[in-house]
Order: C-alpha cells, then structure tokens, then sequence
C-alpha cells in the first residue's frame, strides 16, 4: 500500500473548515476526483453510502465520468473525515487541526496499491484537494 499526503494552512478557523469539507454536496468542491455526489439518507456518517461521478479526465482502469460508491468510514466532528472508493479501491481524506488564530493545518490523503494510484492518476490528488482547500478558504476570507 501506498500513502500520499499533502499538508497545509487554510485561512479559515478549524470549525469554518470542517463546515465545508463536512458537507456531503462539498465533496466535488475540494475533491478533484469527483464531479458530483449523491450522499444517502445517513448524510455524513460513518458507514454511509455516497453515489458519486466521477471526473472527466479518463484513467487507464476507469472511464470519464464513471460513476461509483464511496463508503463513509471514519468522521470525527471538526477534526476528520475518511472514505473508501469502492471502485478504485482507494481510501482518502483530510485531517484538520488548529495552526493559530484564525487559521487551520489540513493534511490531504489517499491510500492504495501503488498500482492503482499510478494507473488513476491519484498520485497529485493530496495536492490538488488542498489547493482547492485553500482556494476557497481564501475567497471566504476576503468576502
């Protein structure tokens, strides 16, 4: 198994970032994986079945646009929220913890066989979610 992360501060106190990456519609916002998510009835909780698409740029195991599951399988209020890509048999998530006033450290991740993160093009996804993290965090700030 390989783990690749990336971590980095958001211009947004924790509780602020645990707002955005908690909910289930967000997900495609920060996530570049997915372009959609269709949360079941259980919302944001571990054990619950979220649909999703997939994005556009093809992989060499998936196609563009594909659909799949995702399994909830770990949330910790404010602080942590993992799932398992039922299809692409990757686990991923973030972590947030406090980094001073005003401010939170997130850590981007994904987990798998190396294969499978290669062939997916999942090695930049840490990167790309946090990007897309603080981005969003950023326009928050200034508004």
């Amino acid at each position: 198994m390989s783990f690749l992360e990336a971590t980095g501060e958001l211009l947004s106190p924790r509780p602020d970032a645990w707002a955005l990456v908690s909910e289930p519609f967000h997900l495609p916002d920060w996530w570049p994986a997915y372009t959609g998510v269709e949360p079941d009835r259980r919302g944001l909780a571990e054990n619950a079945r979220w649909g999703v698409v997939r994005s556009k740029a093809p992989g060499f195991l998936r196609r563009p646009e594909g659909e799949g599951v995702i399994v909830i399988t770990r949330v910790v209020e404010g602080y942590e929220l993992r799932w398992h890509d039922v299809r692409q048999q990757l686990d991923a998530g973030v972590l947030l913890d406090n980094a001073g006033t005003g401010r939170t450290r997130a850590t981007t991740f994904v987990s798998g066989p190396w294969l499978r993160l290669v062939a997916e093009g999942a090695r930049g996804l840490p990167e790309r979610a946090l990007t897309r993290l603080q981005d969003l965090c950023q326009t928050a700030a200034a508004l």
